[in-house]
């Protein structure tokens, strides 16, 4: 299976690709997973060994100068503290980078001497590895990731922080109760999880008052729908995050930061669409009374507040003190290797994982229960593994076509740098808009944008604003082709009219205001 095929231009490769994957899905209707493999064995298939080898020795390139300026760094900052000197990290890093720059002979050959071993390998061989890369980097935290938001729901913990919410801020702030609720939710739970927990406590509340329904609706929707994009460990992000190698701590605190405007832009427009639409519960009697039944569904039945919100906090103070802790050292000091432990974002989820089943187990006092809800969750995370998997393949194969090289060649000499931030969202929202599914739209888009810069520290801005942009640009147009439109209109009880001018509308502007609110902090803290 190797192959000998003359050169191909990388733009037909990714038409040919992209065809196969949005095709699979939207004409044939194939699991994600079957498209992305299949578009990646096309892609493979259809490169030539020339531009495998070149696509290898760049990226290998760019990989080794990394890591000989990270170390030449440290080392001149140990020497200027032996001496007493003061120095200037950044300034030093520049000098170094400068210096390295000047002499690459090194990191090149040993580049082109790799990246000429591998690209003799065939293409099962070439599939298989990135297929089991992208499982090392985010297989456990999927896993973990399923585990905890399953539990979650079992114990009553996400019931228990909305209803939380709803008792601050009383029936008057329930618009914002659910969409800062379903916001932090968002976090370990699926949003397809998500909103079918939360919408019968969206009914139950609408009956107390008896109107802003579609209020209800669309906040929860505008909190949940954006750390599904933007805060790992939800799959979108989580990848994206791996392929640009931006820390997974990084990036939930800057999707966390950014989503809190996307939110406020979407509650905003919920606020405006109510006015607009009055649209009435429609729910069968039978349906009404249980309803009421959980309205008045005693607390004392529900976990704590404290141990309800352990799961979801345990891993983002874990993972993200951690990385805060770092950024305020200097690079010669070496961390204690518990706290380091305790800071790797797969112990830290599977820390996060005990707690939830053991919460579960304390409330649903059956091991079988807790087995099969544990085991519910294996299924949707292998299925989701399987896909992420399979877009990493998808994303090697295009890589090693050379469309990253070629496309920077066709827009001039200029390396591009903050144009990518826009174009990043303009990608990933077409492909959204295309296929339906906001995760497959940033595993493609991610593999486009990210073939479009061999050296990520040479950007003027931090590499977590490209991958915010990416997660941002997976929200606009959703409408039929997305499973997660059909999970609103059904269980809301809206029709796909209402639906679409409810929920597309929204989640395009929190895509925009999630664009713009990156660009400007990224020209803020470059």
């Amino acid at each position: 299976m190797k192959t000998y095929l003359p050169s191909v231009n990388p733009l037909l490769l990714l038409g040919i690709g992209l065809a196969i994957v949005l095709g699979g899905i939207l004409w044939l209707r194939l699991h994600p997973f079957l498209s992305l493999i299949l578009g990646a064995f096309a892609v493979g298939g259809l490169t030539s060994i020339d531009n495998i080898q070149k696509s290898l020795a760049a990226k290998y390139e760019g990989d080794n100068f990394r890591k000989a300026v990270s170390s030449e760094v440290k080392t001149e900052i140990t020497n200027l503290k032996q001496d007493g000197q003061p120095f200037d990290e950044a300034q030093i890093r520049e000098q170094v980078r400068a210096k390295l720059k000047e002499a690459q002979t090194p990191f090149i050959k040993a580049a082109n001497e790799r990246a000429t071993t591998e690209s003799k390998q065939n293409l099962l061989q070439r599939i298989t590895g990135a297929f089991g890369t992208t499982c090392g980097k985010i297989g456990i935290l999927i896993a973990m990731a399923c585990v905890i938001g399953r539990c979650m729901l079992a114990s009553g913990a996400a019931e228990r922080i909305v209803r939380a919410a709803l008792s601050v801020v009383g029936i008057k702030g329930a618009p914002v109760a659910f969409c800062c609720s379903s916001f932090l939710l968002g976090i370990p739970v699926f949003f397809d999880s998500l909103f079918l927990l939360a919408i019968p406590l969206v009914k139950a509340t609408w009956l107390k008052i008896k109107k802003n329904y579609v209020l209800f609706v669309v906040a929860l929707v505008a909190g949940g729908t954006m750390t599904h994009s933007l805060v790992p460990p939800t799959p979108g992000p989580l990848f994206v995050a791996e392929e640009l190698g931006v820390n997974l701590g990084t990036m939930i605190l800057a999707g966390m930061a950014i989503g809190v405007f996307c939110s406020a832009s979407g509650l905003a427009y919920a606020y405006w669409i109510n006015n607009r639409m009055d649209i009435p519960l429609r729910e069968t009697p039978e349906a009404l009374k249980k309803l009421e039944e959980l309205a008045d569904r005693d607390l004392n039945e529900l976990p704590s507040l404290g141990l309800a919100l352990l799961p979801i906090l345990l891993p983002v103070a874990l993972i993200s003190g951690v990385t805060i802790y770092k950024s305020g050292l200097d690079p010669t000091i070496t961390i204690h290797p518990i706290l380091n432990l305790l800071g790797d974002k797969n112990i830290a989820l599977t820390l996060a994982a005990a707690l939830a089943m053991l919460l579960a187990a304390s409330r649903l006092k059956d091991r079988k229960a807790l087995a099969d809800h544990v085991q519910q969750a294996m299924m949707e995370g292998g299925l989701i593994i399987l896909i992420c998997c399979a877009g990493g393949a998808f994303g090697a194969m295009l890589q090693q076509s050379g469309i990253g090289p070629h496309i920077s060649g066709m827009m001039g000499s200029e390396p591009l740098d903050f144009a990518l931030l826009p174009l990043a969202f303009v990608v990933t929202a077409v492909i959204r808009g295309a296929q339906g599914s906001a995760t497959v739209a940033m595993f493609t888009a991610v593999a486009i944008v990210g073939s479009l810069v061999t050296d990520l520290e040479a950007l003027s801005f931090h590499p977590v604003f490209l991958a915010v942009a990416i997660g941002c640009g997976s929200k606009p147009f959703p409408w039929m082709n997305d499973s997660g439109f059909w999970v609103i209109s059904k269980m809301s009880g809206m029709t796909e009219k209402e639906t679409l001018k409810a929920l597309t509308p929204m989640a395009t502007i929190m895509g925009l205001t999630g664009i713009i609110v990156t660009m400007i902090a990224a020209k803020l803290f470059s």
